[in-house]
C-alpha cells in the first residue's frame, strides 16, 4: 500500500494515480508491494530529518528509509516539495515530471538501486526516465 502524509505543505494531485504507478513500478522490478509511506514536506522539515538521522547538514530533495524484507518493498520516503519545485525551475523540467522522478527514485532505492558511482547514476536515471514515460 502507498500512503501519503503531509508536513507543512499542501497535498499533491492525483494521489491514487501516482500510487498505482508506483505499485506498477515495484511489480515491474520483480518485487512485492509492502507498505510505502511518502512524507511530503518543506525544506526545513527534511533538513531536520537529514541532520537528526543521517548527520548531514544540507538540503536534499529525498531521504529514503528502507524497511524491505526480501522482495517485499517497504519504507518511509521523505520528499521536499520545495526542493522539487526549485530543481524543476533550475533544470527547466515540468514540475510533475520532477515530482515523479523523485517519487520513483526513492522506490528504486528500496528496490536495490544505488547512485553512488557514475555507472549507478546512469542506471538510476535510465530507470527514472523509463518509469516517468509510463506515468
Amino acid at each position: 500500500m502507498i500512503h501519503y502524509f503531509y508536513e507543512n505543505i499542501s497535498p499533491i494531485s492525483d494521489e491514487e494515480k501516482r500510487a498505482k504507478w508506483i505499485e506498477d513500478l515495484i511489480l515491474n522490478e520483480g518485487k512485492k508491494i509492502g507498505s510505502i509511506n511518502y512524507i511530503l514536506c518543506d525544506d526545513e522539515y527534511l533538513l531536520q530529518i537529514n541532520k537528526e538521522y543521517l548527520n548531514h547538514d544540507y538540503y536534499t530533495d529525498i531521504i529514503s528509509f528502507n524497511y524491505c524484507k526480501g522482495k517485499n518493498i517497504s519504507g518511509d520516503i521523505f520528499v521536499s516539495l520545495q526542493r522539487i519545485l526549485d530543481n524543476s525551475s533550475l533544470l527547466k523540467t515540468k514540475q510533475e515530471d520532477e515530482l515523479n522522478r523523485v517519487l520513483a527514485h526513492g522506490v528504486l532505492h528500496l528496490c536495490g538501486y544505488n547512485d553512488k558511482t557514475e555507472e549507478e547514476q546512469r542506471i538510476m536515471r535510465n530507470k527514472e526516465d523509463y518509469y516517468i514515460g509510463k506515468y
